[in-house]
């Protein structure tokens, strides 16, 4: 035996899409990106920084760029 369904009330808007994010859903992408970056720009301190010394020497020349 099944239940009923009711569907759910649409909210009343005035005409336009009133979207509200969390504060945290802009905030920990931002955070991730800005970790990430700084471990491509400083290879130095990366455990696995045994790579290719011509990425590395890429990656040294965008720090000296960027002033890091």
């Amino acid at each position: 035996m099944s239940a009923p369904t009711y569907p759910r009330p649409r909210p009343a808007t005035r005409g336009r899409i009133d979207i509200r994010l969390p504060w945290w859903a802009l905030a920990l992408p931002t955070l991730a990106f800005i970790v990430l970056l700084a471990l491509i720009l400083n290879p130095t301190d990366a455990q696995a920084a045994a790579g290719d010394p011509a990425v590395t020497r890429l990656f040294e020349h965008i720090q000296q760029l960027t002033g890091l």
